[in-house]
């Protein structure tokens, strides 16, 4: 029984530290410069890719929303990866004169249209641009984007942020979001350790995008994102996190919806663990600490909302029968509260003077969700798993920066 209670709280210490740490960090971290070219810096070529699976309600407004991007039109095209879109929005994005690229797989994944496109297009780009269907950029990404790739960082994340903020679950999306962005994102990057890829918002030279995402597909399966970053980092790239380049991405709006996306991560999780897991340790024995961060450790932390759950659990546990264990209760409670610290350490001032009431509020039925994930739909695995996306306008208090609607 010592045993097994010393097993736990050494494993969700180890991912309380982690967490705490790494947000501590990344307010150490200085903030990417303003806007702008340095001087003499030619622009470099940049193909936006899209996939768009089943997007209809988005993608037109989505993709002619690049059109008033602030960087020259000549250097950059978008492209749309149009699968199971219906012929009419295909009809509509060829009148914007968007390149459209229609794809059809058996089993649809984003992995599988990217490289579709990547295969196809001429290798006359010197960056690729990958964002969602949903995603809208602030008038200056692409000048940040090549700031930064000319500046020595062939790949590069870029800050998602939230695009709404109407509903609860979309106000505990975002906020998790932006935790994820200060601790495996910046507070990575000052323990100089890649940032962590977040599904969209991704910018890597062209050929090593090509090369990486056939091996990709090649590797199949669950967590393309995660799957990615690790070819990345085994080719001795280091991702750098762009902060100062917003990308708006619709946040999930209700119960059902959420769910999905977290079962989806979950089985993304535990199959790059179990894929990486041998490989990762051989080279952490071998001094790749980066590699191994990324395709072991970021895969063994237990997710923030379930290591509060079993926090929160253990600590209240722990105070009604500590007369029977072994670990004293105070042990727990102040693994809580760094738990809690961790969290809340990365969120703005203004999150919390109006939005952390309604988000405390829905945090235990999101709480609860997540643990059913544990117990129960095992069949995730077997199936693509899509979130479907409405919101084509951007309504975001917490960061003023200047989007222009189509």
């Amino acid at each position: 029984m010592i045993i097994a209670e010393l097993l736990v709280i050494v494993y969700l210490a180890a991912c309380v530290c982690y967490n705490f740490a790494f947000s501590v960090a990344g307010h150490f971290l200085s903030a990417t410069p303003a806007a702008g070219l340095d001087e003499g810096a030619p622009c470099c070529r940049i193909v936006v890719l899209i996939p768009a699976y089943k997007e209809d309600n988005v993608i037109v407004n989505t993709a002619k929303s690049y059109d008033s991007l602030n960087y020259p039109r000549a250097s950059y095209d978008v492209v749309v990866i149009a699968d199971s879109l219906q012929s009419a929005t295909i009809s509509k994005l060829l009148q914007e004169g968007l390149y459209v690229l229609p794809v059809q797989f058996t089993v649809s994944t984003k992995a599988k249209a990217l490289h579709a496109a990547l295969e196809t297009l001429p290798p006359v780009y010197d960056i690729a641009l990958v964002c969602d269907a949903d995603n809208v950029l602030e008038r200056d990404f692409l000048l940040k984007v090549n700031r930064a790739y000319r500046r020595g960082h062939p790949v590069i994340q870029a800050q998602r942020v939230a695009k709404n903020l109407d509903m609860p679950f979309a106000i505990l999306d975002a906020a998790n979001e932006m935790i994820a962005n200060h601790i495996h994102r910046k507070g990575a990057n000052a323990f100089r350790l890649s940032a962590s890829l977040a599904g969209s918002g991704i910018a890597v030279d062209f050929q090593l995008l090509r090369e990486t995402m056939q091996q990709a597909v090649a590797i199949g399966g669950f967590g393309e994102d995660k799957v990615l970053q690790q070819l990345i980092v085994e080719r001795g790239h280091r991702i750098h996190y762009l902060e100062d380049a917003l990308i708006y991405d619709e946040k999930v709006s209700n119960a059902h919806a959420f769910e999905n996306q977290r079962k989806r991560w979950l089985f993304g999780q535990l199959y790059c663990l179990r894929q990486n897991w041998w490989k990762g340790n051989q080279e952490l024995l071998n001094g790749n600490i980066d590699y191994w961060y990324i395709s072991v450790w970021q895969n063994l932390l237990l997710p923030r909302l379930l290591l509060l759950t079993a926090t929160l659990s253990l600590s209240v546990i722990y105070l009604l029968f500590n007369a029977y264990l072994a670990i004293p209760s105070y042990c727990w409670i102040a693994l809580l509260g760094m738990c809690c610290g961790s969290l809340l350490l990365p969120l703005p001032v203004k999150f919390y003077t109006r939005f952390l009431l309604r988000a405390v509020w829905h945090l235990p039925w999101a709480m609860f969700l997540m643990l059913m994930l544990v117990f129960r739909n095992r069949k995730a695995n077997s199936a693509f798993i899509h979130t479907p996306h409405h919101k084509t306008g951007v309504d975001n208090v917490l960061f003023d920066r200047k989007w222009q609607h189509p």
